[in-house]
């Protein structure tokens, strides 16, 4: 008897040892799955901190490129006077389908895509109200963003033929293509990019060229405001047959701040405009 009990007795002692090893294990288990909890929220944490100082750095860094860039050109008193003052018949040149660049037209750029991390290029009578209405634009709230400005000949020929493969593939004959592409990317020598006087601008947080952009507070900003800098809605909802382009509501074209101002107050095209003037 005193045998069975001490057998007994090993026996609770064995297995109260077993179960007091196995609640070990299982304290020290958990104590290592909240340790890497802990470091795993610890990681979040810096990961996050880390992308949010990216962040603000790259805002702060755009914000120091749009002032250096405003900063050099808005030092340009001559062409900035000369903008804002008497007539510049010049800055009304209309090239559209019917009406293809002179042959001897030459342009002086001036560099305003630094902040876009791009090479963009526009007319020096216009690079400096560009880059005030971006950054009024952005002063409002908005988030302007170019996607097109200057371009080359050899540039606009590229976006020509690619646009015309689209539409062939699109099922439509050889023949019909180039007309039917021209209405969305104009022939080369045909493009007012080509003027450095137009640009492409979109809502960076929206960045489709089509005709939702125009519900975006970017270009709800711009369409009421561009005026002001000198720059009209070049591609009005409804003027196609004037035009000769669908209707975009991302392109803008500088004509100087007196003639945006009575194209804007009259509410016509420019083609209509320099048709006016030409009664006059």
């Amino acid at each position: 008897m005193v045998k069975a009990k001490g057998k007994i007795f090993l026996g609770v002692v064995v297995a109260l040892g077993l179960m007091l090893g196995v609640m070990i294990q299982l304290t020290l288990l958990a104590r290592d799955q909240r340790q890497r909890l802990l470091a795993g929220e610890r990681l979040a944490r810096a990961m996050t901190a880390a992308a949010v100082e990216t962040l603000d750095a790259r805002h702060s860094l755009e914000r120091e490129t749009v002032l250096a860039a405003q900063t050099a050109l808005l030092g340009q008193p001559q062409e900035r006077a000369e903008a804002l003052s008497g007539e510049q018949p010049e800055l009304l040149l209309v090239v559209n389908p019917w009406n293809p660049l002179p042959e001897d037209y030459t342009v002086e750029l001036e560099p305003v895509g630094r902040e876009f991390g791009t090479d963009y290029k526009a007319d020096v009578r216009c690079a400096a109200s560009l880059m005030q209405m971006i950054a009024d634009c952005r002063e409002a709230g908005n988030h302007p963003w170019i996607c097109s400005a200057y371009r080359t000949r050899f540039s606009q020929q590229q976006l020509f033929d690619n646009k015309v493969l689209r539409v062939i593939l699109e099922g439509h004959s050889r023949e019909e293509a180039p007309e039917i592409a021209a209405t969305t990317v104009a022939y080369p020598g045909t493009s007012e990019h080509e003027l450095g006087l137009a640009m492409d601008i979109i809502d960076e947080f929206y960045p489709y060229l089509d005709e939702r952009q125009e519900s975006t507070s970017t270009q709800k900003w711009l369409m009421e405001n561009c005026w002001r800098y000198g720059f009209i809605l070049r591609y009005p909802n409804g003027t196609s047959d004037v035009t000769g382009i669908i209707y975009e509501p991302w392109h803008y074209r500088y004509v100087g701040e007196r003639y945006a101002r009575e194209i804007t107050e009259l509410g016509v095209t420019l083609e209509e405009y320099v048709e006016m003037r030409r009664g006059r």
